[in-house]
């Protein structure tokens, strides 16, 4: 019994591998109208499958604590598992998505089929940042309440709604905004400092049912239910941008 956590951890690690085989399978052709990104460019289906993985991954790492709980099985070695995990399916697995988008974005440039892949490496600057923020994370007690740097899943979710968004949505103004390479470099840079930071963030765990208590996560649960609703997965971004938001505001900042 004390095993099936582990095993339930281990879930979260097969999704994070198969969204990194379906984001490498992703050989595509890229249409130019008046040389301008075609609006109604699909995204490869195997990257769309790729950032599938990756939310299950994100909800399986949600409900692990849980089903430890369940079976009274919380351990060092699940507590280390989880985070080994973590590393290849919001580190590794976002950064080869990553990477893709930046393949797309250099093959609208002339000659951009043969772009060195040194231009490509930055991607996984986000897999080595979240590595270290895991690690991190091991070692510091004081990140039971709050945390200190953007958590890596939330990371992940972000990075995969990308390829959802690319897919689904139909405004050639976002799109185009996504698949673009100075874009992408920001992206990742911003997200690696603030998953590196000592900025405390906001944790989703409930520490009891009072309402003052709860107040910031509810907000936040509310704007989640009100930008799916409307926005469908660029409520990803929407919800992302305003856990930072709420955080930043009724988190206490920590920096050493």
């Amino acid at each position: 019994m004390k095993q099936i956590p582990n095993i339930f951890t281990l879930f979260n690690l097969l999704f994070g591998c198969m969204a990194i085989v379906f984001a490498l399978q992703t050989d595509a052709v890229i249409i130019y109208v008046n040389e301008e990104f075609n609006t109604s460019f699909n995204i490869p289906e195997k990257l769309t499958w790729a950032a599938i993985c990756i939310i299950i991954a994100a909800t399986i790492d949600f409900l692990d604590g849980f089903v430890a709980r369940f079976f009274n099985a919380t351990s060092a070695l699940g507590k280390q598992l989880d985070s080994l995990c973590d590393i290849v399916s919001f580190g590794v697995a976002p950064g080869v998505i990553i990477y893709q988008l930046l393949r797309f974005s250099f093959a609208r440039e002339e000659n951009g089929l043969t772009i060195s892949f040194l231009w490509l490496l930055p991607a996984f600057i986000l897999a080595c940042a979240a590595a270290y923020r895991l690690g991190k994370f091991n070692l510091d007690e004081s990140q039971a309440i709050s945390f200190k740097g953007v958590p890596v899943p939330a990371v992940g979710l972000l990075i995969a709604s990308f390829p959802l968004i690319l897919h689904f949505n139909t405004i050639g103004s976002i799109n185009n905004l996504l698949i673009n390479k100075w874009f992408l470099y920001g992206t990742v840079l911003l997200l690696s400092w603030l998953m590196v930071s000592n900025i405390r963030m906001m944790s989703l765990k409930f520490p009891d049912f009072t309402l003052k208590n709860n107040m910031p996560k509810i907000i936040l649960l509310v704007i989640a239910i009100i930008a799916s609703a409307f926005l469908h997965w660029v409520a990803i971004p929407i919800i992302f941008l305003s856990y930072i938001i709420i955080s930043l505001t009724t988190v206490k900042i920590k920096t050493e």
